[in-house]
């Protein structure tokens, strides 16, 4: 028998499937949802007695190999070396040799290894004082920078890069583990990561395959950097603290999903373990899938600001085309959850979190707000702001529940408009507020977004100026914006292929419309600069609707100091 055959004959199919899927017991075999394909009836089924698997609905099947292999992205050589080093099995030694990109992922993670071990040691030693005393001033324990192997990498540029030769790695392994860069004037090498915080960023079976530094210094153009992508990290597949929080995502059947590190961080100390974050990217539908393989019951708790409740609503139909049940978790004051954690306390938070809205009575909350639900007509337009979220869901029967759930709410189910409002949320029917299709964007987005891709000597101003504008941060195109934004910060080349390659797929169409559509070489600094005065214009004039808007509700429920304190803000910002 050969090593493999053995290795296969000592290992539980059912048990290393089981860290990926929820499986659950029918007579001989073992069923949950895909992780290869999306559905809401479990197809997917382990036989353990035979150690083979099989999909139902989309055919894909196989031994535990196949199944790691096809999962994570492995060649067969590391999926032997990984559930043999899970099972306490040694490997004969002819088998370590493996084919070339095996020997490279190799190098890969051990480099990430050696890198947290240096970060760890420079936080732990004298020169890592300062920002020990830092982290525990944002609260965070000794424990959390232990167990979330915390570092700190120094502002040398080369202490990392000397650690790394000096163990042997060769030139072209340095620069595909992307912990260093190359300088253009002279071809050197530098650490990628200088004078930050670390966090490393681990797969979902616990390897660390990147990380993300936040600056030290205020002065620092990026707050935030991340590791790009590499041969073993691939950040629109992978979410912060997955392997941490899996166990407790399974057992409690949710998972809750912030925007940050540190919002992960202060999440966990106050008991709420399956917290997870995407690594400074827009959710992604391999993202969801991940989380889904360990529930479907999703609690979103993005930042409070403008920039988060956009993140949110652009989140809402990826996660709705899953099958994804999401309840929105509420935060008041404006906090984040690490600020909600300090200011609050653990068990508040923990309230929190078990008392989160369903996603559509949270929204019907918004529609109560904004529509004077008394008449009429606010009845019906509260309804149809209501509808496009309602058509996001695929199956009929759960659009027709959502829609009474959300009418017998609001307490408006006599309404002349209900029996319409059921019917198109029924039938999906296409109208002026159906589901929202491909928006149209505006000039002021394709002309600014091309004259950052291709003006270099206009863009630095530009960035400026784009600064602050919250208007920028909730448009369609915001991920673009970020992106570049953040690649200019770090002092990296930006291009239509290195901006394309870090984003979203629906992020990519977009910004390939735009180079498509749109004749940059007759645009000028002073249009981009005239674009960013119109998108301040609009957004100051957003801001007073907004204010008069809530004027006019405050009046209506008769808080009068309310209205004053609104009316005077209106003053402000004439």
């Amino acid at each position: 028998m050969d090593f493999a055959q053995q290795l296969k004959a000592e290992i539980d199919i059912v048990r290393v499937i089981s860290d990926y899927v929820r499986l659950r017991r029918f007579g001989n075999r073992y069923s949950g949802l895909c992780p290869f394909h999306n559905e809401k009836t479990p197809s997917f089924s382990v036989y353990a007695d035979h150690q083979f698997y099989k999909c139902y609905g989309c055919d894909a099947k196989g031994d535990v190999f196949n199944f790691v292999m096809a999962h994570e992205g492995l060649t067969f050589w590391e999926t032997l070396k990984k559930l043999a080093d899970q099972h306490g099995i040694a490997l004969p030694k002819q088998s370590q040799a493996g084919d070339e990109k095996t020997k490279l992922r190799a190098a890969l993670y051990e480099m990430h290894e050696i890198a947290a071990e240096h970060f760890r040691a420079n936080l732990a030693g004298p020169n890592g004082a300062s920002v020990r005393a830092y982290l525990k001033d944002r609260a965070v324990t000794q424990e959390s920078m232990q167990q979330f192997q915390i570092g700190l990498a120094d502002g040398s540029g080369r202490t990392l890069l000397r650690i790394l030769e000096q163990r042997g790695f060769k030139n072209d392994q340095l620069l595909a583990s992307g912990l260093l860069g190359r300088r253009e004037e002279d071809g050197s090498l530098y650490d990628r990561f200088r004078n930050r915080i670390i966090f490393p960023i681990h797969s979902e079976s616990g390897k660390i395959i990147a990380f993300g530094g936040r600056a030290l210094d205020p002065e620092d153009k990026a707050k935030y950097l991340n590791s790009p992508e590499t041969e073993i990290y691939k950040k629109s597949h992978v979410l912060y603290n997955l392997h941490r929080a899996k166990p407790a995502a399974m057992k409690l059947d949710r998972i809750v999903l912030v925007e940050g590190y540190m919002d992960v961080i202060g999440a966990t100390q106050a008991g709420v373990v399956e917290t997870v974050a995407t690594c400074g990217t827009a959710l992604t539908t391999e993202q969801i899938r991940a989380m889904k393989r360990h529930s479907q019951r999703l609690h979103l708790n993005f930042d409070p600001d403008a920039a988060g409740a956009k993140a949110a609503e652009r989140s809402i139909k990826l996660l709705l085309d899953e099958n994804m049940r999401i309840r929105v978790v509420d935060l008041e004051g404006g906090l984040d959850p690490d600020e909600y954690c300090k200011k609050h306390g653990a068990e508040m938070y923990r309230e929190k979190v078990a008392g989160a809205k369903d996603y559509f009575l949270w929204l019907a909350d918004r529609a109560r707000i904004r529509f004077n639900l008394r008449e009429p007509q606010g009845v019906a337009d509260a309804l149809n702001f209501l509808l496009p979220p309602i058509f996001a869901l695929n199956d009929k029967l759960d659009r027709l529940v959502v829609a009474n759930q959300i009418a017998n709410y609001l307490g408006v189910e006599s309404s002349p408009a209900v029996r319409e409002f059921r019917k198109r949320a029924s039938d999906r029917v296409d109208g002026p507020n159906a589901a929202p299709k491909s928006e149209r964007l505006k000039d002021t987005d394709r002309y600014l977004l091309a004259l950052l891709l291709s003006n270099h000597e206009a863009r630095p101003s530009l960035i400026e100026g784009l600064r602050g504008i919250t208007a920028v941060r909730q448009a369609a195109t915001a991920p673009i914006y970020d992106m570049l934004i953040t690649m200019h910060d770090a002092g990296e080349a930006v291009s239509f292929n290195s901006l394309h390659e870090r984003l979203a797929p629906a992020d990519q169409e977009r910004l390939a419309s735009i180079v498509l559509d749109t004749d940059a070489s007759r645009l000028t600094l002073e249009d981009g600069l005239a674009c960013i005065e119109a998108v301040r214009r609009e957004e100051h004039e957003s801001i007073r609707r907004e204010l008069k808007a809530r004027i006019k509700l405050a009046e209506r429920e008769g808080r009068m100091s309310d209205a004053l304190q609104l009316m005077s803000q209106l003053t402000a910002n004439t």
